[in-house]
């Protein structure tokens, strides 16, 4: 059904019988985040749906995972239809030689790279993590690629990086120069012309400055492999690259809100952005919803459902949930929000724009054990939200409802993507 299709049907309801009168059939819009870690968005939107249609099997379920422009952001852009696969050689965080996938748009304008594809903490064990070592260069390789396919609007998700090298890595790939002794100098001239014509789009939540105690080395190195004495090195290295760039493109990048993303990524970019066509920082899930036309299938829904892996402190700052649910209230829409783990800083932060925040949990137990349960506990979180719903509607008594057509769950879900296509052969994706 249509967004217009539902809006018919409402007002038609509308004439005959009150919002919420038993028997009204709802129009869910299922929009959640990955559980990073456990599950991807799309099997999160799934699980959710099957569970809601156990309780509510004649309700429209729309699903629409969602990401905020870190790991997993390929893969839900992909399944709302219109996008295909494509991969680039490049090479991981340490240099080794490996494919990383890619997204082009059914018509070959418009391509999605994720940075974490390339150079992210998922391309490394957790012994391996360096981040002194690691590096940007295999997504320049990507960018390159990209712009070897002939295009030209780029959209770059930079969340889950495992580098801390200021982009140093993606600008030598596209052609930046640099003499190190006697002193860092840059050298701007070989840099790949076809940047001219790139209208470049960064999706990033973060808003830490490149240096200094809430920069990139000190916030983010820890989790990266960094000590406290290499956060200190990382630190002067990156004012010293601060410098040398800053010095040939002629711009102060170092203190722009979010430099600081991916390890620096985003001030090497940042400090280009004269030699783009166009160059934006968006909020990665404002960016996300705008690739998976995430618009078109709010309209005319009854009720949105979002979620993430933890609810928390962090979700005030521009996570997914609270994208969605900024969203849905400006839509008039009611949302429900759950979380693999729900924190009090997480419900208030959802609670500003009257979203709800629900745990998916049934017990006390670790985050592994949680991240071990697959799909289940999301299943019948959804199936419970179904039941609380149905009392407000004053539903049926269940010894009173027509009995379940076998298969109607998985026929009452409309598809506006293609899910049940097979991921492209690599192994992080699968």
């Amino acid at each position: 059904m249509s967004g217009s299709d539902a809006r018919a049907a409402r007002a038609s309801n509308a004439g005959s019988r009150p919002a919420g009168a038993p028997g009204r059939n709802l129009v869910v819009l299922v929009a959640p985040d990955s559980f990073k870690g456990s599950l991807t968005s799309v099997e999160v939107a799934r699980a959710l749906a099957d569970g809601w249609l156990r309780a509510r099997p004649v309700d429209e379920m729309r699903l629409a995972p969602l990401a905020d422009g870190g790991e997993g952001t390929l893969v839900a852009i992909e399944a709302a239809g219109g996008w295909e696969w494509r991969s680039a050689a490049a090479h991981d965080p340490l240099g080794r030689e490996i494919e990383a996938p890619w997204l082009v748009s059914a018509d070959g304008r418009r391509a999605v790279v994720e940075l974490a594809a390339a150079s992210g903490l998922s391309r490394l064990a957790a012994d391996e993590r360096d981040a002194v070592a690691a590096s940007t260069f295999g997504t320049g390789e990507v960018l390159r690629a990209v712009l070897d396919a002939g295009i030209r609007r780029i959209d770059l998700g930079v969340g889950g990086s495992a580098t801390t090298d200021g982009g140093l890595g993606i600008l030598a790939a596209l052609g930046l120069g640099m003499t190190v002794e006697p002193e860092l100098v840059v050298h701007l001239d070989e840099l790949d012309p076809r940047l001219g014509d790139v209208d470049l789009r960064i999706a990033s939540d973060v808003t830490n400055p490149l240096l200094g105690s809430t920069g990139a080395a000190a916030v983010y190195g820890p989790q990266k492999g960094a000590s406290p004495v290499d956060v200190r090195h990382l630190d002067d290295a990156l004012a010293r690259w601060a410098d040398a760039l800053e010095g040939a493109t002629g711009g102060r990048e170092r203190d722009t809100q979010g430099a600081g993303a991916a390890g620096g990524t985003v001030f090497g970019l940042a400090c280009l952005r004269e030699r783009f066509r166009s160059f934006a920082i968006v909020p990665g899930v404002d960016l996300v919803m705008d690739a998976t036309g995430f618009a078109d299938k709010l309209g005319g829904a009854d009720l949105v459902l979002t979620g993430e892996g933890r609810i928390d402190a962090q979700t005030a700052f521009g996570k997914t949930a609270l994208g969605v649910a900024r969203s849905a209230a400006a839509a008039g829409v009611p949302c429900i929000t759950v979380g693999g783990g729900v924190e009090p800083e997480g419900i208030a932060a959802l609670g500003t724009v009257g979203a709800v925040a629900v745990p998916v949990a049934e017990r006390p137990q670790t985050v592994e054990e949680a991240m071990a349960a697959g799909v289940a506990p999301l299943e019948r979180c959804g199936e419970r939200l179904a039941r609380v719903v149905g009392l407000g509607m004053g539903l049926t008594p269940p010894d009173r409802r027509p009995a379940r057509v076998p298969g109607m769950d998985r026929d009452r879900i409309v598809i506006h993507d293609n899910f049940d296509d097979p991921l492209p052969e690599f192994e992080e994706y699968t």
